[in-house]
């Protein structure tokens, strides 16, 4: 992922962390200092920040043992100044195991926050709630008062926030999803305007709180909408059948010459052992900026690639491109290149669809869900 590190590797998933995570630390670390002038108060700050992103990283985990539970694969959990994303490769197919696994992040925080109340009694460290918060009184009680913020903030019902993935789940129970998902972001959006009036007269975080929740809603409701204009098709249906190849000795003036004589720009290129390579838009342009278009196709097209089976459903294969953000995927059959999968043509099939009235009201299929939890 760009601009992401890997930072290790925690029940089988793979957690990045991303580099603006690190312009927080600087920035807690430089508040720190310039209150202090201290360099254990820069350590306690900066030690307080890792604690509560290392409860925001068990959040997301508890997302994806839930999600595990149900035989659904997290592909990577990834770290944010705002919070974590848990990546999941589908939503679950029934409402309660939604529910669940929506659920189970601000459990975690309820398992940790307990686990803390329980250790400060023990060692009679419990600070009176009057003397407490997230910024005065001893570390773990700061802590103890962050992981119960952190229940309270995801437990609204708005998206992106587990709350609203709850609200749609107990409303699918008794609707089709569709409708479910938008009744859930229209109620997030009211909160959204309510937040937004509050921070006006109040609070100036409120007011961000309410774009992200007022983005978030939006954004489910046309996914979900997205979802279930491709339920039930396969990459086939939507795959480019008119298209241009090129042959690995080819130079690439004979790929400026396709660009130019029609809307194609990526091209796969095959070879006597069939399907070699792919050559895209932008490594073709840089290689004619760097050596002239009489360089040979092979030199500089992409020897790893994507492929995708023209019996696979269209919504798993649309999340495999955006996964790996490739401009088009080739399409093969017994290894026979067939045809070629873009965005571009997805969001045709879609408009197809739209016309003909032909998206299913019932839930969508399952696709990749990126879920932002803080």
């Amino acid at each position: 992922m760009r601009w992401s590190w890997k930072i290790g590797r925690l029940w089988g998933v793979d957690v990045y962390v991303h580099a603006t995570f690190f312009l927080l630390l600087a920035w807690v670390a430089i508040e720190h200092w310039s209150a202090a002038r201290s360099a254990a108060a820069v350590v306690e700050g900066v030690a307080f920040i890792l604690a509560i992103f290392g409860c925001v990283l068990l959040h997301e985990l508890g997302h994806a043992a839930a999600a595990r539970r149900y035989g659904i694969p997290t592909h990577d959990i990834t770290l944010y100044p705002i919070g974590g994303v848990a990546r999941l490769e589908r939503m679950p197919d029934e409402p309660l195991q939604e529910l669940w696994v929506a659920a189970a992040g601000p459990l975690v925080n309820v398992a940790i926050a307990a686990g803390l109340y329980v250790l400060l009694a023990t060692l009679d460290q419990w600070t009176p709630v009057e003397q407490m918060g997230v910024a005065r009184g001893a570390f773990l009680a700061r802590l103890l008062i962050v992981n119960v913020l952190l229940v309270l903030f995801n437990l609204i019902p708005a998206f992106p926030m587990d709350g609203g993935r709850m609200l749609r789940a107990i409303l699918a129970l008794r609707m089709d999803y569709v409708r479910a998902t938008h009744i859930a972001a229209g109620i997030g959006q009211g909160l959204a305007l309510l937040f937004g009036f509050l921070g006006i007269f109040g609070n100036p975080m409120l007011i961000f709180i309410a774009l992200f929740v007022w983005i978030g809603a939006g954004q489910e409701a046309s996914m979900t909408q997205m979802k279930a204009a491709l339920g039930g098709a396969t990459a086939r249906a939507a795959m480019v059948t008119n298209f241009s190849t090129i042959s690995p000795d080819d130079s690439l003036t004979r790929a400026l010459e396709l660009i130019l004589a029609g809307s194609q720009t990526d091209f796969p290129v095959v070879g006597p052992r069939g399907l070699e390579g792919i050559l895209t838009r932008s490594d073709l342009l840089r290689a004619v900026a760097a050596g002239g278009p009489q360089t040979r196709v092979g030199d500089v097209m992409q020897r790893e690639f994507d492929v995708v089976d023209p019996a696979d459903m269209l919504e798993v294969a649309f999340a495999q491109l955006q996964h790996c953000a490739c401009p088009a995927l080739p399409v093969l059959e017994h290894g026979e290149l067939i045809g070629l999968l873009t965005s571009e043509n997805v969001g045709e099939f879609l408009m197809i669809q739209s016309a003909l009235g032909a998206g299913p009201a019932g839930r969508p299929p399952s696709t990749d869900a990126k879920r932002i939890i803080y």
